[in-house]
């Protein structure tokens, strides 16, 4: 796992940017099958951010730091600010004395109180759960046993299929395996099929 933590960042910071042009930030997205472990979202975000944009100003909210650069992902609907669980953003601004923040999306400035930074987590890496509905120029999809709960053939056609451009898939075969032959087969057991009849 931590090879493969190793050689996710060295396709993030440099190799994918070398060889096909890539901004490591803009066009490159880790995708994961969970929040938890080495390859997890949360570990990959911190190894990313002190890689990708460790000097610039920043603040420690809800157990995260959160630096101007950073990429973020709204994880819950603001009707209000226009901004919805999974849109991806760039924090522009951190105002101390005002104790407020400016993310775009896509361009669009939208304004957080520093209060309000639970509504938002870093992104460099996402779980693939959190990546459904979205693309991205290029994907970089971690997939170890250590995922093993988790690993499952739509979770990964899922991850595979949210890249444009480039899908880049690191991990073990045997892994690969474990999640090609599982497919959610357990049957979902609802009543709507008696509901609709009724």
């Amino acid at each position: 796992a931590d090879d493969g933590e190793r050689l996710v960042l060295r396709l993030v910071t440099e190799l994918l940017p070398d060889r096909f042009g890539l901004d490591p930030r803009a066009d490159v997205q880790v995708l994961t099958p969970m929040q938890r472990g080495v390859l997890g979202a949360r570990n990959l975000n911190q190894v990313l951010q002190q890689a990708l944009n460790p000097d610039a100003p920043g603040i420690e909210r809800f157990g995260l730091t959160f630096r101007v650069g950073d990429k973020v992902m709204q994880i819950r609907n603001d009707y209000d600010k226009e901004v919805f669980n999974g849109d991806i953003g760039r924090i522009a601004r951190l105002d101390d004395q005002e104790r407020e923040a400016t993310i775009e999306f896509d361009g669009r400035p939208v304004e957080y109180l520093y209060d309000e930074f639970d509504e938002v987590t870093l992104s460099y890496a996402v779980t693939i759960h959190k990546s459904q509905g979205s693309e991205y120029p290029c994907v970089v999809l971690p997939i170890h046993t250590q995922h093993y709960v988790m690993l499952q053939r739509n979770l990964v056609y899922t991850g595979i299929t949210r890249g444009r451009r480039l899908v880049v898939v690191v991990g073990t075969r045997k892994a690969m395996a474990i999640a090609v032959r599982r497919s959610e087969s357990r049957a979902r057991v609802t009543t709507l099929r008696e509901r609709l009849w009724r």
